[in-house]
């Protein structure tokens, strides 16, 4: 049976992944690593309490901008192969099609694993000095962070630590339904 869970997860990613919808939301979404990478640069001197915040912010957005372009490219190139009515059929001696690009699928699970890493980072450099001084104290001027800059971080985080907990919820709910639609099938 695992096999038949692989083809279904596959067929349900490529549904998804070559939904115009799903296209137009990662144009949406690219706004935030080229954000991130521009805010990164523009403030790179601008944090001497804890001066990997703008590195963070510069190394996550061009990494992040490099992921969801591959998967912007993935997903046109899936659009256009269904559109010329290219479709997986039960008949075909290569059920998997995406095993011929494995290499592609490793670079984006590295860019994933990087990007995760990176975020566990990112907590830690930004929350470890919550809240800095946003003007240079007279007596120590190197204690201070820019407040755009340290805002921004913080809502970058904020806004991932959202997005990977609907992720993680909307995981155990197709897992819960699966598990009861694949009980059900077996009674």
């Amino acid at each position: 049976m695992p096999g038949g869970l692989e083809k279904a997860c596959h067929q349900c990613i490529s549904t998804i992944a070559s939904n115009a919808c799903f296209v137009c939301a990662l144009f949406a979404f690219l706004a935030l690593p080229l954000s991130m990478a521009f805010t990164g640069m523009k403030f790179l001197e601008d944090c001497p309490i804890q001066p990997l915040i703008p590195l963070y912010l510069l190394v996550g957005g061009i990494i992040g901008t490099l992921k969801v372009s591959l998967l912007l490219y993935d997903s046109t190139r899936m659009r256009r192969l269904l559109s010329k009515a290219v479709v997986i059929d039960d008949d075909d001696d290569d059920e998997y099609p995406w095993r011929r690009n494995v290499h592609k699928y490793y670079l984006h699970l590295i860019l994933s694993l990087f990007l995760f890493l990176w975020f566990i980072l990112g907590n830690y450099w930004v929350f470890s000095v919550y809240l800095p001084d946003f003007i240079p104290p007279f007596q120590h001027p190197q204690g201070y962070c820019d407040k755009t800059l340290y805002l921004f971080a913080v809502g970058v985080l904020a806004l991932s630590h959202t997005v990977l907990a609907l992720l993680i919820l909307g995981s155990a709910c197709v897992y819960v339904c699966s598990r009861g639609r694949f009980a059900a099938d077996e009674d």
